[in-house]
């Protein structure tokens, strides 16, 4: 095919050309409103669906790349003769193939002659938003859905992220987080999400407030896709996720506890736990980012609640056996399948983060004997993968520069009360200097 031929014709189309398509159009929908309002029947609906499909296939193509065709089709009217006639297809009671078809070329039609327009943007959002995004984004066919989404990323910006804060238009936000969770290929939902609402954490908030637990699950993945691309977020939106960061670890606080009920085997699909979980997955990651970091070192009572969250799960698994015992299978057993696995390894890894070159928050963890509490906690443990390495990396940033703790882990190793062989693991020992006990890192010896 020779694109540039086609690009040319595109160019050299008359205005004629699509005056007439919109007579068609107007007088197609004419028909069908009579119709629907019992004043006339309506025999050949097959043939006026099929019409309808073939002009915007028409004016879809014609739009493509091409300002001008774009320009001449708005100040016709196009665009509002096309919401109006995509409402009015929504309302025919049948979901025959030729429907079907006539809906999915108006709204492509809709993202082509958005594409790189603002003033078309500007229409269709005028002549749209909410209503035809309501409609369509709840629609039956996963077509009719991809294509809404497509022209909702298309129209967005900003302000417009804004105007979804209404109480009336949050029902968009919700409907595209529904489309994500139940259509994992959508790459325009995705993309809205990523690209436009994660950047108004006003909205993220009065988002989360409206959700079930699954739904909460499903943003804070979103939210963990867009942390762990380092890249993707920009020096400018670096204030945003502050704001993020600070709601999640609210959130967190509010509800760690809920991931106790995980010590129960029949609550091992418990919906707020897994809330819980992801939060925490979230935090871990944000406290990886310097720009996220020292704001959440300093959030009030993360630090503590964290500690206190470590200690209620590993005392629960001693106490009996569930998801929060240290566990150490034979060869050859199955892999764990829990959602609570890896959990306490994530809460060393908090703490460890939030200690990072951090002195009051080392001391604190020492105010709160959360030192023993890591160190105990250290053991192998498959409910629990690399909790070692996670323990290695908070004590390390427990102790640097700390004197305090330095001399805490020495004097517990000196007692008995620190496993030497735990310590030895973490490639620490324990030296004695004139009076004192030095905590020192190991060199391994080549092997």
């Amino acid at each position: 095919m020779d694109f540039k031929a086609c690009y040319n014709a595109r160019e050299t189309a008359k205005e004629s050309v699509f005056r007439d398509v919109l007579e068609i159009l107007t007088s197609t929908s004419s028909t069908i409103e009579q119709a629907c309002k019992g004043s006339c029947g309506l025999a050949d609906l097959d043939t006026c669906l099929l019409l309808i499909a073939e002009c915007f296939r028409c004016l879809r193509n014609a739009c493509v790349e091409c300002a001008k065709n774009q320009h001449v089709m708005r100040h016709l009217g196009l665009i509002s003769t096309s919401v109006h006639l995509i409402k009015l297809l929504h309302g025919i009671q049948i979901k025959e193939e030729l429907l079907l078809t006539a809906l999915r070329c108006s709204l492509q039609f809709l993202g082509n002659i958005a594409a790189g327009n603002g003033d078309s943007q500007n229409s269709i959002w005028k002549c749209a938003f909410p209503d035809l995004f309501l409609t369509c984004l709840t629609y039956s066919d996963e077509k009719i859905v991809t294509y809404c989404c497509m022209v909702l990323f298309t129209c967005l910006n900003s302000e417009r992220v804004r105007e979804l804060l209404d109480p009336g238009n949050l029902a968009v936000t919700l409907h595209v987080l529904r489309v994500y969770k139940e259509q994992l290929e959508s790459e325009w939902s995705f993309l809205i999400f990523t690209e436009h609402l994660l950047k108004c954490p006003e909205l993220v908030k009065a988002l989360y407030a409206k959700l079930s637990n699954q739904e909460r699950v499903t943003l804070l993945e979103l939210m963990m896709v867009k942390v762990s691309d380092k890249n993707s977020v920009i020096s400018e939106e670096m204030n945003v996720f502050v704001r993020h960061a600070e709601f999640l670890a609210v959130c967190f606080q509010e509800n760690c506890g809920a991931v106790l009920k995980l010590t129960a085997a029949a609550d091992a699909e418990d919906e707020e736990a897994l809330v819980t979980i992801r939060l925490l997955d979230v935090l871990c990651e944000m406290t990886s980012n310097n720009g996220q970091l020292e704001h959440l070192q300093a959030f009030p009572g993360l630090l503590e609640t964290a500690i206190d969250t470590l200690r209620l799960t590993h005392l629960a698994g001693k106490q009996a056996v569930n998801i929060f015992t240290a566990t150490h299978a034979v060869a050859g057993q199955e892999e764990i399948s829990h959602p609570a696995v890896g959990f306490k390894s994530h809460l060393i890894r908090l703490i460890g983060n939030l200690c990072y070159k951090n002195k009051e928050n080392q001391d604190k963890v020492y105010d709160l004997d959360g030192i023993s509490l890591i160190l105990d906690s250290c053991s192998i443990d498959d409910n629990n993968p690399f909790v070692s390495q996670w323990a290695v990396y908070a004590i390390r940033n427990l102790t640097e520069q700390n004197e305090q703790n330095q001399a805490l882990i020495a004097h517990m190793e000196q007692k008995g009360l620190a496993d030497s062989s735990a310590l030895e693991r973490m490639g620490l020992e324990i030296q004695q200097r004139d009076d004192k006990l030095i905590l020192r890192s190991v060199r391994k010896k080549p092997s």
